[in-house]
């Protein structure tokens, strides 16, 4: 507790005190490979109008990009499209104009109006802005061929978090042989230093009837154009404008009625009010503030059919614990051994109040700091849960980080202590090319009554190059470690891993291909084998960015515990059994250019004591940008021999996608699943009717298959404003 109390005050503190005093060294934009690569703006002397037609004096003498390097599918010469891009500046936002010329015929790839577009499924620009020129946050902004917008904020060196939006305007016009597009982004939606006059830049283009991607600062094929040690530089004229303490608030009304079905109990009316609030303490910290959150306009988890032995993993989707969620979710394995997890948070109770302090502390600190407090209901106390994290970066572009996590029952009896804290610290480690990047990491938890071996540990290390690309993986977990604000697979287990792979890259009908070999073994505390996966698979990428894959595994498993993949109730594989089985993939995606795309994936093979066969993927046709049209579908049959009863599950998820204009959305998604026996029908309605301030109209629908008779149903109309 006094660590959080420490990192608290010099959050609040150091801002004042470290901001006011920070000038960036001249020196930090030489980490960037394409330092050469510079752009110079020069400051606007007239308004510049968000048009799309640019005809103003300042874009006359604006600096003109060069042209755009290949990136995809190979990493040499100039794109075939010439693209344009051009910068001008005022005392309150950055202005960008962009010209992509297109001389291929046929219609411009544009799936929908809908804000934070699919990047593949779409004609688009992307930009990425490293305001600290640490090569690892930044934000990143694009605009699509319909001219819908995209926003997010960067981490990690390339990874974009879409869920975070701001105030910006911008226009899109077509003509014959180009389509052009004008933006005006203000600089007190960003965050960066004080007297700040240079950051690090790329621009990015996605033309799918060229099948090419292209950067105006050149990146190599195998990584993302976003990947911010590749950026170029771009000076200001003169320093930027010294950022003003911003106040932002989001109010919420709410009125619902909900009914259960199951328990024959009357409809239950709600009326609710909330808010979200932003406070600006300088221009690189933040502290978000909410009370009485809802979160009823949310999309609906995918549903999935689960054959496996573990805990389903769902990504966040709640806006408030979205921005700058790297700096609490990025510690140990995101996906299979985090000790913070915020969908442990408000799901099965509702969150009364939370605040949220996260940001830089000069060019090298990041700190984050997160209190949420949860409802008592009648299954649970009230929570409270804590975290703060510190990170620091370290050498050319890696880090390390510091983080304690801390979830405490509330109102329980003086003589009773019921908590479960985690404490780690974690190295991540990338290399001034990106072609190193690794991770060491040691947590280890505390809680009352728990033994010994509350430890988790973990290692890996990637290289990667245009061709070849090794990874070596290890990680301990003792058999007593509890994260419950986490997400923890499994526990008390070693592991030891690899994976190798090469890639062919001819440039022709198919644009690369390669072998590449996955090597995964798990041993218990004594180091005696108790599963394995063996992975051998070939890949293939042809000239319209379709892609195919053929892939054998095979499993060795030592069951721990009981474990029934079907719906038996009445039966189940018993722990302690051994298993050796594997079967044969493929999968293939169509190209995102054409009106009808698919993707699909069948396996057939041995599965535990008996046979399994699957094929799963998803079909979509969109009347572009208005309507898309797409059906997620899964068929499971699995035989496991006696006493089993052969089990066969459908699971389809038909999804309507509409987008009337850039401010109009309605969406409605069916899931049929068969293995839970359950039917959902969900429609949302979305109208932006002021920059993010909207009106939502969300109804649910609950169904028993078979019967079809109804578990529940809900209707939601929800308003919300950003008073700014």
């Amino acid at each position: 507790m006094k660590l959080f109390f420490v990192l608290l005050l010099c959050a609040f503190v150091s801002p004042t005190v470290i901001a006011n005093n920070l000038t960036l060294s001249r020196d930090s934009t030489l980490h960037t490979f394409n330092g050469s690569h510079i752009y110079q703006l020069k400051k606007a002397k007239s308004p510049i109008v968000i048009d799309g037609v640019i005809d103003e004096p300042d874009w006359e003498k604006a600096q003109k990009t060069a042209s755009f390097f290949k990136v995809l599918p190979v990493d040499s010469g100039y794109a075939t499209q010439p693209s344009t891009m051009m910068m001008t500046y005022d005392d309150k936002a950055l202005y960008v104009a962009q010209v992509f010329y297109d001389t291929i015929p046929g219609k411009r790839v544009m799936e929908s109006f809908r804000r934070d577009f699919s990047f593949g499924s779409n004609d688009n620009l992307l930009m990425f802005f490293d305001t600290f020129l640490d090569q690892t946050n930044g934000f990143s902004f694009g605009i699509s061929a319909s001219g819908a917008k995209w926003d997010g904020t960067m981490s990690n060196g390339n990874d974009i978090s879409l869920d975070w939006d701001c105030k910006w305007e911008s226009k899109t016009k077509h003509y014959r042989d180009k389509w052009i597009s004008e933006m005006r982004i203000p600089f007190k939606s960003l965050r960066y230093p004080k007297s700040s006059q240079r950051w690090n830049v790329n621009f990015s283009r996605l033309d799918l009837k060229s099948n090419e991607k292209s950067a105006w600062a050149p990146v190599p094929r195998q990584f993302p154009t976003s990947t911010l040690a590749y950026t170029g530089v771009m000076k200001f004229e003169d320093p930027l404008p010294k950022s003003k303490m911003q106040f932002s608030v989001i109010p919420y009304v709410l009125g619902s009625a909900a009914k259960n079905m199951e328990d024959g109990s009357d409809t239950d009316y709600r009326k609710d009010i909330g808010f979200d609030a932003k406070l600006g303490l300088s221009s690189s910290m933040t502290l978000d503030l909410t009370y009485n959150p809802d979160f009823a306009q949310v999309e609906v988890d995918e549903q999935v059919t689960n054959i496996d032995r573990f805990e389903l993993f769902f990504p966040e989707k709640r806006q408030f614990f979205l921005e700058n969620s790297d700096l609490f979710a990025n510690y140990g394995y995101q996906h299979t051994l985090t000790p913070f997890f915020s969908r442990r948070i408000g799901l099965d109770a509702p969150v009364k109040a939370g605040a949220r302090l996260s940001g830089k502390i000069g060019s090298n600190w990041r700190i984050g700091f997160m209190n949420m407090t949860t409802e008592k209901t009648n299954e649970r106390l009230a929570r409270n849960y804590t975290v703060a994290s510190v990170q620091k970066k370290v050498f050319a572009r890696s880090n390390m980080g510091f983080i304690a996590v801390n979830k405490e029952n509330l109102d329980v009896p003086s003589d009773t202590s019921m908590y479960n804290r985690v404490f780690g610290f974690d190295y991540n480690l990338a290399s001034k090319d990106n072609i190193w990047d690794g991770k060491f990491f040691y947590h280890r938890s505390f809680q009352p009554g728990n033994p010994d071996k509350q430890y988790a540990q973990g290692a890996m290390l990637m290289y990667s190059t245009q061709k070849v690309k090794l990874g070596f993986f290890e990680t301990a977990v003792g058999e007593n470690y509890r994260a419950e604000t986490g997400y923890v697979r499994r526990t008390g287990y070693n592991f030891l891993g690899g994976t190798a792979g090469y890639t062919f890259v001819p440039n022709k009908k198919i644009v690369s291909h390669g072998p590449s070999l996955k090597i995964d073994n798990y041993f218990n505390a004594d180091y005696n084998l108790i599963e394995h996966e063996y992975e051998l698979e070939y890949e293939m990428q042809f000239e319209n960015r379709s892609e195919l894959s053929l892939a054998y595994t095979d499993y060795f498993v030592q069951l721990r515990h009981d474990f029934n993949p079907t719906q038996d109730p009445e039966n189940s594989l018993p722990a302690g059994t051994e298993y050796d089985f594997g079967g044969f993939t493929v999968s293939y995606a169509s190209t995102r250019k054409s009106l009808f795309t698919w993707e699909a994936e069948a396996v057939k093979g041995s599965f535990y004591s008996g046979d399994i066969q699957y094929v799963e993927g998803e079909i979509g046709y969109r009347f572009q940008p208005y309507v898309n049209l797409s059906m997620n579908f899964n068929y499971t049959d699995m035989d496991l021999g006696a006493p089993f009863n052969r089990e066969k599950f459908w699971l389809v998820g038909p999804k309507m996608d509409i987008t009337f204009t850039d401010k109009i959305f309605w969406s409605t998604f069916v899931q049929y699943n068969e293995q839970i026996s359950n039917l959902n029908i969900n429609s949302r309605f979305q109208w932006r009717y002021q920059p993010v301030s909207d009106i939502y109209l969300v109804y649910t629908d609950n169904y028993f298959t078979g019967n079809w008779n109804a578990k529940n149903r809900a209707v939601v109309l929800k308003m919300t404003y950003w008073f700014n």
